[in-house]
């Protein structure tokens, strides 16, 4: 399939789009939604199909790059699910390194999220990507059975299963005990809470379009928080300015990005939702931060 952008669509269906991969409406009513955008012979259906995510684009880093070594995880769970499974990539040379959490959006352990992993064991990372659907299989390796799953799991004890990832990773021996998270979608509200929860355990966090935390569990945040976000996805950006003066008045060391005509999702590449410029200075804030925070 060719790759489109956000720009061969019309926002109104992008924002369609939003609702139903963030479960605010089945598929049925997505597609009776898009009949008003299925111009041209394009029938609901195949707009569907446009702006699914295609996860043969989310390879920037092969899984065998000979400068990385991927391994997968099992991490005991007792307070969530029991244990949760993962993908760790960590840098090809031995050594004790920073690491990193990688936490993914609401449906589950996709290639994608698996390939931001290795893009941080590039950088110099020991990553780990836990799959929050454990419990109950795995991502399933398709997104609308994954969003479906993902309905089905207890969100605290899935909130515990991370936190437990978390604090598994930074305990490693081969970590720096410089413990740094990053997060996407459902991942990035993940990474707000664990920075509520960890206090100084957690030395950065860099959360994308990711819900906020209240103003109340702000005030308990230490770790200095890089937040990205698409101007177009009001739903979520919108809730930055009481964010910020949340972290201000809490004395946290904190950035927010907000990118010009950029959509919810514009760092996974694996959609036309991806905006290539937002998505390359993002990351560059990203390794910026996790540099100066966990590295540095």
């Amino acid at each position: 399939m060719q790759r489109k952008t956000a720009a061969d669509f019309p926002q109104g269906l992008l924002n369609l789009f939003d609702g139903y991969v963030h479960g605010r409406m089945n598929r049925r009513q997505f597609l009776t939604g898009a009949q008003e955008f299925a111009v041209g012979g394009v029938t609901a259906a195949a707009l569907l199909e446009m702006l699914r995510p295609n996860y043969a684009w989310a390879n920037q880093v092969a899984a065998d790059d000979p400068r990385i070594a991927v391994s997968e995880g099992v991490v005991p769970s007792p307070r969530g699910n029991g244990s949760i499974k993962g993908t760790l990539v960590r840098p090809a040379a031995a050594g004790t390194r920073p690491v990193v959490l990688v936490v993914h959006e609401n449906r589950g352990l996709n290639p994608y999220i698996v390939d931001v992993a290795r893009r941080l064991a590039v950088a110099g990372y020991i990553a780990f990507a836990p799959d929050g659907l454990t419990s109950v299989g795995g991502y399933p390796g398709d997104d609308e059975k994954g969003l479906a799953l993902f309905g089905q799991i207890d969100r605290a004890k899935m909130a515990e299963d991370f936190l437990a990832a978390a604090r598994w990773l930074r305990a490693r021996p081969d970590s720096s005990g410089k413990l740094g998270a990053i997060g996407f979608c459902f991942g990035g509200g993940v990474v707000n809470q664990l920075a509520v929860q960890m206090g100084d355990e957690l030395a950065a966090g860099v959360p994308f379009y990711g819900a906020q935390p209240t103003p109340a569990e702000a005030a308990r945040i230490k770790a200095p928080i890089n937040a990205q976000y698409g101007a177009l996805d009001t739903r979520i950006t919108d809730g930055w300015a009481a964010f910020d003066a949340a972290l201000t008045a809490a004395g946290v060391p904190h950035e927010g990005h907000i990118y010009p005509a950029a959509n919810h999702g514009f760092h996974n590449d694996t959609t036309p939702r991806y905006d290539d410029a937002a998505a390359k200075e993002a990351w560059q804030h990203t390794l910026r931060w996790f540099g100066r925070y966990l590295a540095g």
